[in-house]
């Protein structure tokens, strides 16, 4: 018996780690970003580099560790403004995966719905001559308007015809990748970059080479718009009743029908929404980070987005803290390639494990909820057992051969 509970303590070490169920929404996550970063680090070690290097090059990236020497008018301030506007569009980006996947549904056409709005607003206020104080509001609203059509026309598939939507969403990113680099290549194309015609300094939402002490850097605008977007979506989805039907059809259809939830209109407004805000990272990156499109491309900002969600257990304020590391990794993995010659591919591979651990989430809870039971019943068989009862002895003897079965 004694040798029993000596063999449980790493368990209940465990356990109390992890701790409730409530408490897991934070510490499964954690335990994924951790797990990933070690093999990351192992990773690193059979390349022959320094892993402490290397997440240090990741933070000296991203402007949030001091570099050991910088380029003329430029420094720290440079890197992390640089680092917010990429940020920025992920963001956005990973509130339209999570509206979706409340509702039940897996929005992966972020990128192509990015790339619609992006090039409706580039060819119809970016290469106008309309004054900045009209020109970016305009800009935010068209890709709003066209992400949230994209979105409603997968949601409309949905309901009306039963096309799953991740179906429809990879049929729809290849479709609006093809089309919009015809019409590219066709009308918009610059002959030396290869991509479309920059967008005008009046419609672009990063304002840049802004002097702040003495050092040139971009001030990305919407990144304000971002942070006001996670308070708005976390209200909407916890706070309202609108929120709670979607959070309703997503956890089950039929008992939201027999409740009176109109689950039709709820699949079209959370497509809606979701499109909305990928709209929003559209505009942000195309008409922000970058000026222009390069054809025949996705950005993998939609995708990275996935992870995000999962990694951030779909919660607008999780998904904050998700998307900043996440960032960090993308965007960081450059100057880590740089200065310590470690593969970008790396980060890469980071982003992908915590992608894969998170979505073991579920698995992992489960696990824990049985481990749990299990050790609150060892621990009353032996409590009965001690006391030299029956019952107790019985309960010991059907644990003892439940392990034996195990």
């Amino acid at each position: 018996m004694k040798r029993q509970t000596n063999g449980s303590r790493p368990v209940k070490l465990f356990l109390a780690v992890m701790g409730d169920e409530k408490r897991q929404n934070i510490s499964i996550p954690l335990f994924a970003i951790c797990l990933s970063l070690i093999a990351g680090a192992l990773l690193m070690v059979l390349l022959g580099k320094n892993p402490v290097d290397g997440y240090r090059s990741l933070l000296q990236g991203c402007g949030m560790l001091m570099k050991e020497k910088y380029a003329g008018g430029k420094g720290m301030l440079t890197d992390f403004m640089s680092y917010l506007d990429i940020w920025t569009p992920m963001i956005f980006a990973s509130l339209a995966v999570a509206v979706a996947y409340k509702a039940g549904l897996f929005n992966i056409g972020v990128s192509g719905q990015m790339l619609l709005g992006g090039f409706i607003a580039s060819v119809t206020v970016g290469y106008s001559d309309l004054p900045g104080i009209v020109a970016k509001p305009l800009v935010i609203l068209v890709c709003v308007v066209a992400g949230a059509l994209a979105g409603s026309l997968i949601g409309l598939l949905k309901y009306k015809f039963n096309i799953n939507e991740v179906v429809s969403a990879i049929m729809l990113n290849y479709i609006f990748q093809y089309v919009i680099s015809f019409f590219i290549l066709t009308f918009f194309v610059n002959p030396i970059t290869r991509q479309s015609e920059s967008v005008g300094e009046n419609a672009r939402l990063t304002l840049q080479n802004v002097e702040i002490g003495g050092m040139k850097t971009v001030v990305p605008l919407g990144f304000v718009l971002a942070l006001g977007a996670v308070a708005v979506t976390h209200y909407f989805i916890h706070h309202t009743r609108t929120g709670f039907e979607l959070k309703a059809v997503g956890a089950n259809p039929k008992a939201a029908v027999y409740a009176g939830i109109n689950v039709k209109k709820n699949i079209m407004l959370a497509m809606a929404l979701s499109g909305a805000l990928s709209g929003l990272a559209g505009a942000t990156y195309y008409l922000g980070y970058l000026s222009s499109i390069q054809p025949k491309t996705l950005v993998s900002t939609g995708f990275d987005a996935i992870a995000v969600c999962l990694l951030g257990n779909s919660n607008p304020v999780g998904i904050l803290a998700a998307s900043f590391l996440i960032t960090i990794i993308t965007k960081g993995g450059m100057y880590m390639n740089s200065s310590i010659g470690v593969p970008q591919e790396v980060s890469s591979l980071i982003t992908g494990l915590m992608l894969l651990f998170a979505a073991c989430g579920v698995y992992i809870r489960a696990r824990l909820a049985r481990a749990a039971d299990r050790q609150k019943q060892e621990e009353k068989s032996m409590a009965s057992a001690e006391d030299g009862s029956a019952p107790g002895q019985q309960a010991a003897e059907q644990t003892r051969q439940e392990e034996v079965q195990r």
